[in-house]
C-alpha cells in the first residue's frame, strides 16, 4: 500500500486527471500529503496538501500573491474572462483587495444577514412544499441550486423574471477556472461574461435612477459607496457583482448537496442529527470540512521563499489543495470519519487570513436552514439512483442527485 501511495504521488499531474480521481480525489490527496506534500508538477507549478503549509501561504500576503494578471494572461489572453478574473475581489492583493472587500463586507453586515433569515425560511419551505407535492426530487435542481440563486438575486434585487440565466452564466465562468480549459469551455465562459456584463449594465443604470434601501440592497450599497466618498469604478462594480453571484452560488449549492449526500451515506450521523437538531451548526462545519465545496486555491510567490522545507523561486505558481488540508490528520483526528459534532473544526473551506470568504456567514446560514428543514420535513429521504458529479476538480459537487423522500 505504501509503495502504491508513493507511485500515486509520484505520477500525480493536475493537468492529466483520471475519472477515478474526479469520483474520489482523497486517496490521491493522502498519498501526496504523506509522500510529496510540496509537489512539483510537470508544468513547473507546486501543489500543496498539508494544512500548516496552506495556513502559512494564506496568511503571508507579502510573499504569496493573489494577483492573477501574470498567471491568467497566457491562459485567457485579451478576453472577457481575463478582465473579469483580474478585476474581481478574490484575485487581487491589498490595497485594491482591501478597498473592494471593505465595501462588500459593509453590504454583508451581521445585521443585514440576520434580516435575511425570514425570507430564506419562506423560500426553503416553498421548495420543500413543491418537492412534497411531486413526491420525489432531483436534489440539486429542485433544491440545492435554487436557494443561493434566489438569495443572491435578492441581495442584488434582481427582478424574479430576470434570474433564469444566472446559474448558467455562473457555471460557465467558474468552469473556465479549471486547471485545463477546453476551447469550448473558454468560449462559453467568455460569452457568459459578456452577457452578464450587458445585463448588469442595464440593472445598474436602473438602480442609479431608482436606488433601493442600502441596508438590504447590496447593489445600491455598492453603487453609493462609503460615506467617506470611497466608490468602486464602473468596471469594478460590474465585475464584483458577477463575483458575488459566482462566489455565493456554486459553493453554497455544493455545500447543501454534498451535505445531504454525506448524511445519506453516514446513516448513524443522519439519525444523530435528526435526534439532536441543535447540532446543525457543527454539522455544517463538518460538511464544509469533509467535502469542501471549493477544493483548490492559487497563489504566486513574489520572492524566494521556503515552504514546508522546500525553497521556491520568485514567480512560482502554487495550488493550495483545500480538500487535502481539510483531511490532514495533523490537524483533524480521524479525518476520514464524518462526525457532525466535531470540535474544534478549524477547516479551510472558507480559506483564512485576508482572503477569508466575505460571505461565509451567509453561506453558513443558508446551509444550516436548508439542511435542517429538509431533514425535518423528509427524515426518510434517500439517494435513489447514481449521483452525477460535476466533473471538475476546483469545485466539488454534484450535477444531479435523484432522491426519494420516504
Amino acid at each position: 500500500m505504501n509503495a502504491d501511495a508513493k507511485e500515486l504521488a509520484a505520477n500525480f499531474d493536475l493537468e492529466k486527471l483520471t475519472p477515478e480521481f474526479y469520483d474520489n480525489p482523497y486517496p490521491t490527496y493522502r498519498a501526496l500529503r504523506e509522500n510529496e506534500p510540496v509537489k512539483r508538477l510537470p508544468n513547473g507549478t507546486v501543489f500543496l496538501t498539508r494544512y500548516d503549509d496552506l495556513v502559512t501561504t494564506y496568511k503571508n500576503t507579502k510573499s504569496f500573491s493573489s494577483d492573477k494578471k501574470r498567471e491568467f494572461a497566457p491562459k485567457y489572453g485579451d478576453t472577457p474572462l481575463y478582465e473579469h478574473h483580474t478585476t474581481s475581489l478574490v484575485f487581487n492583493d491589498p490595497p485594491a483587495h482591501t478597498r473592494v472587500r471593505r465595501l462588500i463586507m459593509g453590504a454583508l453586515s451581521p445585521r443585514a444577514i440576520a434580516g435575511m433569515e425570514g425570507d430564506l425560511i419562506k423560500l426553503i419551505d416553498s421548495l420543500l412544499d413543491a418537492i412534497a407535492a411531486k413526491g420525489s426530487c432531483e436534489l440539486i435542481d429542485d433544491f440545492a441550486a435554487s436557494i443561493p440563486i434566489e438569495v443572491i438575486g435578492n441581495l442584488l434585487d434582481v427582478p424574479h423574471d430576470e434570474r433564469e440565466p444566472l446559474r448558467d452564466w455562473s457555471l460557465a465562468i467558474l468552469g473556465a477556472l479549471e486547471p485545463v480549459v477546453s476551447t469550448e469551455a473558454a468560449a462559453r465562459g467568455n460569452k457568459a461574461v459578456e452577457d452578464f456584463l450587458a445585463y448588469l449594465s442595464t440593472l445598474v443604470a436602473r438602480r442609479r435612477d431608482t436606488p433601493g434601501n442600502p441596508e438590504r440592497d447590496v447593489l445600491t450599497r455598492l453603487i453609493q459607496g462609503e460615506e467617506n466618498g470611497e466608490r468602486l469604478t464602473e468596471k469594478e462594480l460590474l465585475h464584483n457583482c458577477i463575483f458575488l453571484l459566482n462566489a455565493g452560488h456554486e459553493t453554497t449549492t455544493n455545500l447543501i448537496g454534498n451535505g445531504l449526500v454525506a448524511l445519506h451515506r453516514n446513516p448513524d450521523q443522519k439519525q444523530r442529527l435528526i435526534g439532536n437538531p441543535d447540532l446543525i451548526k457543527t454539522a455544517v462545519e463538518e460538511m464544509l470540512r469533509y467535502e469542501s465545496s471549493n477544493q483548490l486555491g492559487n497563489r504566486m510567490t513574489t520572492e524566494r521563499v521556503e515552504l514546508g522545507g522546500v525553497m521556491l523561486d520568485a514567480g512560482t505558481s502554487i495550488t493550495l489543495c483545500i480538500g487535502a488540508a481539510n483531511r490532514d490528520p495533523a490537524q483533524f483526528p480521524d479525518p476520514e470519519n464524518f462526525d457532525i459534532a466535531r470540535t474544534p473544526n478549524r477547516h479551510l473551506a472558507f480559506a483564512t487570513g485576508a482572503h477569508q470568504c466575505a460571505g461565509m456567514a451567509l453561506a453558513r446560514l443558508e446551509g444550516a436552514i436548508a439542511i435542517s428543514r429538509f431533514l425535518a420535513r423528509f427524515p426518510n429521504y434517500a439517494v435513489s439512483g447514481q449521483p452525477v458529479r460535476g466533473g471538475r476538480v476546483r469545485f466539488r459537487g454534484f450535477l444531479s442527485v435523484p432522491c426519494s423522500i420516504g
